[in-house]
């Protein structure tokens, strides 16, 4: 029997990075976005391409009922839709701010609740993956909306993994720093940038989605059977300890 992946945000960086890892699996993809000719840049002819805004209500319980229609009831799911919008607290417009919420906590939740349904309409144990972020498990300034926002995607897996595990429905995060990837292009424009910010890490250095994509391929894969409810950083040490002052 195929086994079959959900990978929303697909036509991103991370997104396609975790396409090709779980393609080399042998996974069957259901690849989204809310653009399909980003969808078909990406990966041409390939796999189910759905256009579909997964953070609402309808545009989830879509992606699943075609999914389910076309027999490819997806038993993994990657949530890789996201973005980032850095600015102090008192600074922050309300729209950039509600952007922020939706696209990394809002549409986290009605994915999720999208999955676990057709998982639980079909009687199927199942995993899925949510991305979370290193500012979310440390304060770090100018990162007050993407911090709330991916905060509430933590709570949202250990709730859904306690709620689910009797299922045998997994639900794990990743908590990467930065990553090189189109959606930090302006945070890495220039050497002085991309130097500054690889030297916050204990481990220093830039991640890159295809490091983030093994992790999260490992945490939906077999090998990863008594794993549940927890959030793995992929920071360089940057949430949780301190670098040696030289």
């Amino acid at each position: 029997m195929s086994k079959v992946a959900l990978i929303t945000g697909a036509a991103g960086g991370l997104g396609r990075a975790v396409a090709e890892r779980l393609h080399e699996e042998g996974w069957s993809l259901i690849v989204t976005s809310r653009s399909v000719s980003r969808l078909r840049e990406a990966y041409g002819q390939a796999h189910l391409q759905l256009e579909a805004d997964c953070s609402t209500v309808a545009g989830a319980r879509y992606i699943l009922e075609v999914a389910t229609a076309e027999t490819l009831l997806p038993t993994a799911l990657a949530h890789c839709v996201g973005n980032i919008r850095l600015g102090a607290l008192h600074r922050m417009k309300e729209e950039d701010f509600m952007s922020c919420l939706n696209a990394n906590l809002v549409g986290a939740f009605h994915t999720l609740a999208a999955f676990v349904g057709a998982l639980r309409e079909a009687n199927s144990p199942g995993s899925a993956v949510l991305v979370s972020s290193a500012a979310a498990r440390i304060g770090t300034p100018n990162h007050e909306a993407v911090a709330a926002a991916k905060a509430g995607v933590e709570g949202l897996v250990r709730a859904a993994a306690a709620t689910y595990a009797a299922a045998g429905i997994r639900v794990n995060a990743v908590a990467p720093g930065i990553m090189e990837t189109p959606a930090t292009t302006g945070v890495l424009a220039t050497a002085a940038a991309r130097e500054i910010a690889a030297r916050q890490y204990p481990l220093p250095g830039i991640g890159s989605a295809s490091e983030l994509a093994g992790l999260m391929t490992w945490l939906l894969s077999e090998q990863a059977t008594r794993v549940t409810g927890q959030v793995w950083s992929l920071d360089g040490g940057f949430s949780t300890i301190r670098p040696l002052v030289r």
